[in-house]
């Protein structure tokens, strides 16, 4: 079966999945059953019913049989997942151990646990437990050591005002008017997801024009957040009134242009230059003056690349640490050039000849 990106299968998601072609999908988040029924009603300190998940879809005979079906769904998203792929599944206490055993399993390498700390998490009525205020969701790329995952690390740093982002993530429950109804009034779906969590993931460990397979939609959250980032998505859902509340929703969604889809990139990405290819391209000659940030201690250029102070030579970044008696050095913000408007990194060099080859 091809892949028509930016639709809806309505299926089973493990016969579904395996019509699918190999390495095919960049990305893969996976909400799957947590295998919660309750032993019985749950009332609230009121005596009204907690409207808890007790769809077929969530009952499975054993842990045994939950088992199976986590295998069968992992091993197939493997198969299908591109060799620099990724897969996200979130999951509660219920389950996210029994998958994080098969994830490891099949061959997936944990990247992370996330943890999604619930702003507003329902109470324990019965007041027998902690109250259950997050879900964790496992990152995995699809092998240890195999071709580079996608992390957009600095966007995710900019998110997060200049700091680097930490692995638990505070979101509040689908509510108010994000929470889909059906045409009662009633909730769409019992464990539609935020799309603030799925934004952040997608934004994380995705480019603009990837493709992302969710392989249990429910209500569709994926698709929606996958289209305004200008993603494009597929999902798979059994439930045919689930799927029709889904593409309903999408529907309404307005994709961002694509000029407005930019983050902050990585330097990481950026072609390397070494210092050498500054000196080749005229931009420092042999004999030139570089400087300490205060311009108090000076190095000479060489024509290979290297520096010298007196006797000391070697690279702009062990020069650079040697003088500072330091273990380590960045030579390319430690070193300066005089401009007309004072001292400036040499790392504005190695822009000018990135700029140039791009």
């Amino acid at each position: 079966m091809d892949i028509r990106p930016n639709s809806i299968i309505v299926g089973d998601c493990i016969e579904t999945l395996a019509k699918l072609p190999d390495r095919s999908v960049d990305l893969v988040f996976a909400d799957p059953p947590y295998n919660l029924q309750l032993g019985g009603e749950l009332l609230r300190p009121d005596n009204s019913k907690v409207d808890a998940v007790d769809d077929d879809w969530d009952r499975f005979a054993s842990f045994e049989d939950y088992d199976r079906f986590t295998r069968a769904w992992l091993k197939e998203c493997r198969r299908v997942l591109k060799d620099d792929g990724a897969l996200w599944v979130i999951g509660s206490y219920h389950n996210i151990f029994r998958v994080g055993v098969a994830v490891q399993d099949l061959g997936f390498w944990i990247l992370n646990d996330v943890v999604w700390r619930k702003a507003n998490p329902m109470p324990n009525f019965k007041g027998t437990r902690f109250t259950n205020a997050h879900e964790t969701l496992i990152w995995a790329s699809k092998s240890r050591g195999g071709r580079r995952y996608t992390f957009n690390y600095d966007a995710m740093k900019m998110a997060n005002d200049d700091v680097q982002m930490r692995s638990d993530w505070t979101f509040p429950l689908a509510t108010g008017e994000e929470r889909i109804k059906d045409e009662t009034g009633a909730k769409g779906h019992p464990t539609q997801k935020p799309e603030a969590l799925l934004s952040r993931l997608i934004l994380a460990s995705t480019r603009p024009g990837d493709l992302i397979l969710d392989p249990f939609f429910g209500s569709g959250t994926t698709g929606a957040v996958a289209k305004r980032l200008g993603r494009q998505f597929v999902g798979i859902e059994r439930e045919p009134r689930y799927a029709a509340l889904a593409e309903a929703r999408i529907a309404k969604v307005t994709p961002t242009p694509a000029a407005d889809l930019e983050v902050t990139g990585s330097k990481k990405a950026e072609p390397r230059v070494p210092f050498g290819q500054i000196v080749e391209a005229g931009l420092l000659r042999p004999g030139d003056t570089v400087y300490c940030p205060k311009g108090k201690l000076s190095a000479k250029v060489r024509p290979d690349g290297s520096l010298a102070v007196g006797d000391l030579t070697g690279s702009i970044h062990k020069v650079g640490a040697m003088v500072q008696s330091q273990p380590a050095c960045n030579g390319w913000t430690y070193w300066h050039i005089r401009t007309d408007k004072g001292l400036a990194p040499i790392d504005v060099l190695r822009a000018r000849v990135r700029a140039e080859m791009a």
